[in-house]
């Protein structure tokens, strides 16, 4: 199963989330409802994929997305930004791609959010073992 984190601060939005991916069969999903502790959360899960929320209170999506982008585990994951400041005529039905990243309109419908999904996530699980080194021996030796 691909592990599916979503990062919004409304807890409504992201039960119903999960709970319609996760009827899909296909997806094992984690809650994060602060951004504060996205980081933290993303680190212990390892998700295959990331649906971030833009508007949070405490930290919009974008520094929690460079944060992620600058950590050695989390780099390589692909993040799909959800947001209610584009409505879904101006993101059209296959999202807005800006600076190499999808964003979606919410709301939006399972099947358009599924199909997004499976079209970022890793082909297969050889490019899954490519996100990290598998030992801290293949890290490059400090200066």
């Amino acid at each position: 199963m691909k592990r599916i984190l979503i990062i919004d601060d409304e807890a409504g939005f992201t039960r119903m989330v999960r709970i319609n991916l996760e009827k899909d069969g296909e997806f094992e999903v984690r809650e994060e409802n602060r951004a504060g502790s996205a980081l933290t959360t993303a680190r212990e899960f390892r998700p295959d994929l990331i649906l971030l929320d833009v508007i949070m209170p405490t930290r919009d999506g974008g520094d929690v997305a460079a944060s992620m982008r600058k950590d050695r585990l989390l780099r390589n994951v692909p993040i799909i930004f959800l947001t209610a400041t584009v409505s879904a005529r101006e993101a059209g039905p296959d999202g807005l791609n800006s600076g190499g990243s999808l964003f979606l309109a919410k709301p939006v419908s399972t099947e358009v959010l599924i199909q997004r999904i499976k079209e970022r996530l890793p082909a297969n699980d050889e490019e899954e073992a490519d996100k990290e080194p598998t030992s801290a021996a293949s890290d490059p030796p400090a200066p």
